[in-house]
This record gives structure tokens, sequence and C-alpha cells, in this order.
């Protein structure tokens, strides 16, 4: 009977700690970014050192304390791709997927986006968190997304290797 009942205290006790890291891994941990008009939305150019912000509207994002790669948003823009000339692109850009109930943001259709050349994606901040960029993408029909990326300085940072002088230096904590 001891050993019924141990084994039934185990299950429980795995089931509610299984129950409450997914919990806190899809929703636990997440924030809603409040909008800030004018800050939300900024682009690099390749002549100015300062990013330069862009119409949008109906932004939503979120974002958690836990990782820098956390954050996730959307928006709507007048702006198309091909009127993009000057700001800097992103070679390569891999959207990170988001919580399935931040419904505004679909990683593996903006992905497809990307490599079909329906959307193009352009560099909004560099170094936002250590060795992490702010990327934009936006849609033909307008729809705008924005992830955190490692860039080449986290990359290395957080697999180990040497970071090398070309790479800012890593904040104290």
């Amino acid at each position: 009977m001891t050993g019924k009942l141990l084994a039934i205290v185990l299950l429980l006790s795995a089931l509610v700690a299984g129950a409450g890291m997914y919990y806190l891994q899809i929703y636990g941990f997440y924030y809603e970014v409040e909008p800030q008009p004018g800050q939300d939305v900024v682009l690099m150019t390749d002549q100015s050192d300062a990013p330069v912000p862009i119409t949008y509207s109906d932004f939503q994002a979120i974002d958690a304390d836990s990782s820098p790669i956390r954050y996730r948003g959307c928006f709507e823009t007048d702006l198309k791709p091909d009127q993009m000339a000057g700001f800097i692109a992103v070679e390569n850009p891999e959207p990170l997927t988001a919580p399935g109930w931040f419904d505004c943001y679909d990683a593996v259709s903006l992905g497809d986006a990307l490599k079909s050349g329906q959307a193009q994606a352009f560099l909004s901040e560099k170094n936002i968190h250590f060795g992490v960029d702010r990327i934009v993408a936006i849609t033909r029909d307008g729809k705008g997304y924005v992830w955190h990326a490692l860039n080449n300085c986290g990359e290395k940072a957080y697999d180990g290797t040497v970071v090398g002088e070309e790479c800012p230096k890593r904040p104290e904590n």
C-alpha cells in the first residue's frame, strides 16, 4: 500500500511540476508592451547611426525579462518593401516563433514570405541588448513584424567563443 501511495504522490508531483513549467514558458513571463507612438517601429539607415521612425498603426507587442530575444511585435504600415531604399536590409533573417496565444505574429508564414520575396527585413536597432538586434519585416500588403535576433557578437558570446575586438564591451551585471 505504501508503494502505491508513493507512486501516486510522485505522479501527481510530476504532473503539477510539468503543468507549472508549461505555464511559465508559454504565459508566465510575458507581458504586453505599452505602445510608444513614434518610437516602437524605427529603422536604421545607411547614412545615420540613429534609427528613423516610420509610420505605423495597430501596434501590438509582447516581451519578457527572462530573455532578450523574447520580444515580438506586429503593426500595419502604408509603406511597402520597395519604398524602403536607404534602410539597412538584413540578409537571411529568421523570424523566431511566438507563443500561440499571440495571434498577430506567425513566424512560419513570415519566414515563407521572406523567402519568397513577399516581405523584406530591415535592421531596426543594433545591440538593443548586448549581442541582440531588433529586426523589422514588412510585407507587400503592409503588415509589419518585429523580433529580436542574436547578432554575430551575441552568437559568439552565448556559445562561449572568444568575442573579439569588433564587438562592444559586454555590460556588467
